[in-house]
């Protein structure tokens, strides 16, 4: 175990080296479009082009992440040496920052496609261990429904149910910060631990198709569930507060804004503010946050939705298309602390189309105001560490 820890540490050092020495200045450019967002500075989504800061503290939260840091090094110390040294990155590598719903390049990490039945098992144990029920059931059925998508679109190469990648940054630990990735299509989690602490954003959640009627996975169905809340959000509202809340009736497009590499959108406040909603549309609005929040395990989860209830009144819900069961739609939930998208989106597999349809789904859970990827923990986890190794000499 010692050797084992002895060259995880080792190969954490080796590959930021290597990283270091490979990537462009600003980013890996690897990932197509997105490379001009990576040659930026970190920043996070901001209001106002402000981040509001004093909104995150290192604390204790109560929650252990004992079971956390058990299934990751369990899955780490089931790997090959070779699978190891490709899976590893600093914790404060560009790595967090590169992830793509997109297929169309090489990720890094070890691939479920590359990995033995009990390897594929650790694996999901990690999950386990990080998310609730929900959470890893609606990450499997997402990974089932791009099987189905291979499917339909007969497309082995781009798409599949094993198509998904995992790194670890930095060393798990109980105390020192580190976190996973999954990273794949339609299916993106970005988990970020220090000590008791988790921020789970970004999360990318989706599919196309949503339901799987025929093949290996029929009967497989997802987003049904956070598709349905915001519905009831908007249809619970009054005329005029469906008026301040509609930012247009009609949906023609794709209209998610925080996807890949989105991590210093300027985004303002708009809608309705959960200030004007009654109690029972501001539960409403709570369920539909717990919805996204809640594919965290249970303790976490309850530790984000404090930290989403004391920001309730400046939570803003808006809305882009029809109120109907049946319409089509687009829906955003934007506090200081959370930002929710839902979209329904244009078909691009197995066929294109025009409109948008409620086969393909987009969903984004992310941390306004610099704590995506727990960067503004990280940052206080570094300046106490700076200040105390300063203090001792």
């Amino acid at each position: 175990m010692l050797r084992r820890n002895i060259f995880i540490l080792l190969s954490i050092a080796a590959v930021g080296i290597l990283t270091a020495l490979a990537q462009p200045p600003g980013g890996r450019g690897r990932r197509g479009g997105g490379q001009a967002s990576l040659k930026e500075p970190f920043r996070g989504i901001a209001a106002g082009g402000k981040i509001e800061a004093g909104l995150f503290k290192v604390k204790s939260t109560g929650v252990s992440t004992e079971p956390v840091v058990k299934a990751a090094k369990a899955f780490l110390a089931g790997l090959t040496e070779d699978q190891t040294l490709k899976t590893i990155f600093p914790v404060d590598d560009i790595e967090w920052r590169s992830w793509d719903n997109r297929h169309f390049y090489k990720r890094r990490g070890v691939g479920f496609d590359e990995m033995n039945e009990q390897q594929r098992e650790l694996a999901f144990g990690l999950l386990k261990a990080s998310l609730s029920a929900k959470g890893v059931k609606q990450s499997q059925d997402i990974m089932k429904l791009n099987g189905t998508l291979a499917e339909l679109a007969n497309n082995f190469d781009e798409y599949g149910e094993w198509l998904y990648w995992i790194t670890i940054m930095g060393d798990p630990s109980p105390t020192k910060p580190w976190g996973w990735q999954i990273d794949g299509h339609h299916l993106i989690i970005n988990y970020f631990v220090l000590g008791d602490q988790v921020v789970m954003s970004p999360v990318f959640a989706g599919s196309e198709p949503v339901h799987a009627t025929s093949g290996k996975f029929k009967g497989t169905l997802v987003m049904q569930d956070e598709q349905a809340r915001g519905l009831a959000v908007i249809q619970a509202l009054s005329k005029e507060q469906q008026q301040t809340a509609v930012l247009s009736s009609v949906k023609d497009g794709n209209n998610a804004l925080a996807q890949a590499y989105k991590d210093n959108l300027d985004l303002d406040y708009a809608g309705l503010p959960a200030s004007r909603m009654n109690d029972k549309q501001k539960s409403l609005l709570l369920d539909a946050i717990h919805e996204f929040v809640g594919t965290m395990n249970d303790g976490h989860a309850k530790v984000k939705m404090d930290e989403v209830q004391q920001h309730l009144d400046r939570t803003y819900f808006a809305w882009v298309g029809g109120t109907t069961d049946n319409s089509v739609y687009y829906y955003r939930i934007h506090s200081p602390v959370v930002l929710i998208e839902f979209d329904h989106e244009r078909r691009v597999a197995p066929f294109r189309s025009r409109e948008p349809t409620r086969e393909h789904i987009h969903a984004l859970l992310r941390t306004p105001n610099g704590n995506d990827y727990g960067k503004d923990l990280l940052r206080q986890h570094f300046e106490r560490n700076h200040k105390a190794a300063a203090a001792a000499n």
